[in-house]
């Protein structure tokens, strides 16, 4: 499936954006030699959605990854070498971030935000970049704090952009500890709505399931909502990363805010604005690669 994420990444970013050459992040990019770019690929992203709802979701994790390591430089592409193991295996942008956007604002049948456009792709991928700069679903308050700390991002990004589990599943081996053996005595979090727990152990049933998945925001998975929030402030988050956020008082306020949909409609927008911006290649900087998975 990962394989065939990447695929449609690559026939629809450079499809478009790879003909369309000039300098500088800004909206419009590609206006003057490819002024229907956005739209053809608004028009295919919307397509594949349309039949594929869990699509939206796998997007908006590429995107995320890629802006986490090394910036968004469509590095997650890159395929491996005999010299060097990308970080493509372990989980891209100047294409990722467009088809990002339309993805997710499929259901509303408009963008939600702008997409600032003119990034160039890097040259660098590293498998060994990866989980030292992608935040844990294990990690506490803390950690994420300093995860985002580190890419020029606040303790209002972490929470905002946590929302983006309103749409998604999650693997059974990345929480089930919280169910079984949460301090390694056999014990469950504590933290975790007591009910919420129960049903879970009808789909996880023991520490060694790897293959089992959930939905990360209940009988709401498909849709790009707030509820997130909403069932994050009933203890009900499914990752450790997720209820980390209720344990600091500042996080918890804007949690408690964000469970207004309006609010954090305009919120993740901004949010995702800027984590699109970490560390971007404009200009002379990095390539406009010919080949998706193969730096020139």
């Amino acid at each position: 499936m990962k394989a065939q994420l990447l695929l449609f990444v690559c026939l629809v970013g450079f499809g478009v954006f790879g003909v369309c050459q000039a300098g500088g992040l800004r909206k419009n990019f590609y206006r003057d030699r490819c002024d229907s770019a956005e739209d053809i690929v608004r028009n295919i992203t919307w397509k594949h959605v349309s039949g594929n709802p869990n699509l939206a979701a796998k997007l908006l994790r590429m995107h995320f990854h890629d802006c986490f390591v090394r910036g968004c430089d469509g590095s997650i592409l890159i395929n491996s070498t005999a010299n060097s193991t990308a970080g493509k295996g372990c989980n891209s942008e100047s294409k990722v971030c467009q088809v990002l956007i339309d993805s997710v604002s499929f259901q509303f049948k408009k963008p939600m935000w702008k997409v600032l456009t003119g990034r160039r792709d890097g040259r660098v991928s590293l498998a060994s970049e990866v989980f030292p700069n992608i935040p844990s679903p294990f990690a506490n308050f803390s950690q994420l704090k300093q995860n985002f700390s580190n890419k020029g991002l606040t303790v209002h990004d972490l929470v905002v952009l946590s929302g983006g589990h309103t749409i998604g599943i999650g693997h059974c081996n990345l929480f089930s500890f919280r169910l079984y053996n949460f301090t390694g005595k056999g014990d469950q979090d504590p933290s975790l709505n007591p009910a919420y727990a129960e049903f879970l152990k009808t789909k996880c049933r023991s520490l060694s399931d790897t293959t089992t998945t959930v939905e990360m925001d209940p009988g709401s998975s498909d849709d790009f909502d707030n509820n997130y929030f909403v069932i994050l402030n009933q203890n009900k988050g499914l990752f450790q990363s997720d209820a980390a956020l209720l344990t600091n008082k500042g996080a918890r306020n804007i949690a408690k805010e964000l469970t207004n949909r309006a609010k954090f409609f305009t919120e993740f927008a901004q949010s995702m604005k800027r984590m699109g911006a970490i560390e971007v290649l404009t200009g002379t900087a990095g390539e406009i690669r010919k080949q998706c998975s193969v730096i020139n």
